[in-house]
């Protein structure tokens, strides 16, 4: 082994200038891979964290408009939504669907409690189910409960920002629990403090869809159902339970049976299935600009090696004739193809992973507002250890094929004309 590695070094020190422009190609190779699967990974965890906090396994439904003539009804209808589809829904699948909930908001209401007076105030009616659905943290008291929903009570859930600025500064939150605030004309009993977004302008106040319902005079039709399921785990069992739904709703309000533009469903369970099918296909298109890249790098180190067989042909005649075997002479120039590989790989490997801690530093601190949130551009943009096990095995695969033409040339090298050669 000591021999092979002097051998290795006194043929990489009699060409450094070469050796060095070709492993050069290899680094920036390895380097491009890791910059760019720390990217990808930094934008898919951005996605990823827009979304924490919302459960994966809901779904929300939304009159559309009919696409086709049924029971003398011309297509181009505009369907609806109420109550008693909502609650047909919940009886006709109750191995499946576990919370049904709805919501109805109007803004413009004015929040007024001790002297403190704020405008721009929006009241949602909603059930305890819209909690678990979406981003919505308490930080003290509780949501709408059903108890809330059954008698109607007047209670409100506040953001934190708002209990704050109530407090004149004070983050002691729970001082508000049970206090009453008057919004619009109505007194209510502050029950609950959310956390909210510092950088989103959110104004909005839950109450029971029942108070909601009677405050603003609505009669049983709804904008949207949304609920929560189980027991749906691929994305043919989600179309197949989407089109009953479908069906059953069409049935209800006087569409055709077939109709599938009647009703608009959204899936959080089969998107993130599709996000996670597009992450697969972003690594894997990443992967392969990669190693594009690092085939220039490969080719070049076969270069190289070639032409050092080329050099050496006089030395690897007269190992022949003294008695050594092809396969040393094979090793000796795969082994030295794999070594120059490898550390030209490792330092490109380094370095993007370098990259990639600054890329997280600058890029990834910067943040755009999308619907009312701050999402940061890049999150974490890393590379984890499977991808640096792969980048291993990658050099290693590379160094080997980079080395095996040339290695089988100088193998069948005949003693007799290479100790003719120059």
């Amino acid at each position: 082994m000591h021999d092979l590695i002097t051998e290795i070094w006194e043929s990489v020190r009699r060409n450094k200038l070469r050796t060095s422009l070709t492993g050069f190609s290899v680094a920036w190779g390895i380097f491009m891979i890791i910059v760019l699967l720390g990217a990808g990974n930094g934008l898919m965890n951005s996605f990823e964290q827009d979304s924490e906090g919302f459960a994966t396994n809901t779904m929300d439904i939304f009159p559309n408009i009919t696409s086709k003539p049924y029971q003398g009804y011309k297509k181009g209808r505009i369907m609806q939504l109420n109550e008693q589809d909502m609650n047909l829904l919940a009886r006709q699948f109750p191995e499946i669907i576990d919370q049904v909930t709805t919501s109805v908001s109007k803004s413009g209401f004015t929040l007024s409690y001790k002297k403190k007076y704020l405008t721009g105030m929006s009241l949602n009616g909603t059930f305890p189910g819209h909690a678990t659905m979406n981003r919505i943290n308490i930080l003290t008291g509780r949501f709408i409960n059903n108890l809330d929903i059954a008698e109607k009570r007047k209670v409100v859930v506040i953001t934190h920002l708002l209990a704050k600025n109530l407090l004149e500064g004070r983050t002691d939150y729970e001082a508000l629990l049970g206090k009453r605030v008057k919004v619009g004309n109505l007194m209510f009993t502050i029950v609950g403090v959310r956390h909210t977004d510092e950088n989103r302008n959110d104004r909005d106040l839950y109450i029971p869809f029942t108070t909601a319902k009677t405050i603003f005079g609505m009669n049983s039709d709804l904008d949207e159902i949304s609920f929560t399921f189980n027991g749906l785990e691929s994305e043919e069992e989600n179309e197949a339970f989407e089109k009953r739904i479908k069906q059953i709703l069409n049935s209800r309000h006087s569409a055709a049976p077939d109709d599938e533009s009647s009703y608009y469903i959204w899936n959080q369970f089969t998107q993130n299935m599709q996000m996670n099918k597009g992450r697969n296909i972003l690594n894997t298109g990443l992967w392969i600009v990669g190693m594009f890249t690092l085939l220039g790098g490969v080719v070049g180190v076969s270069n190289i090696m070639l032409i050092t067989v080329k050099e050496r042909t006089h030395e690897f005649g007269i190992r022949k004739a003294i008695g050594a075997k092809p396969w040393s002479i094979t090793k000796l120039i795969i082994a030295e193809s794999v070594a120059i590989t490898a550390l030209f790989g490792y330092i490109g490997m380094v370095l993007g992973m370098i990259a990639c801690i600054v890329m997280d530093q600058t890029i990834g601190q910067e943040s755009m507002d999308l619907f009312g949130y701050s999402v940061r551009l890049l999150v974490n943009p890393t590379v984890g250890m499977s991808e640096a096990i792969k980048s291993t095995v990658l050099l290693v695969v590379a160094g080997t094929v980079a080395g095996l033409f040339p290695a089988v040339k100088a193998a069948r090298v005949r003693p007799i004309e290479a100790l003719r050669a120059d």
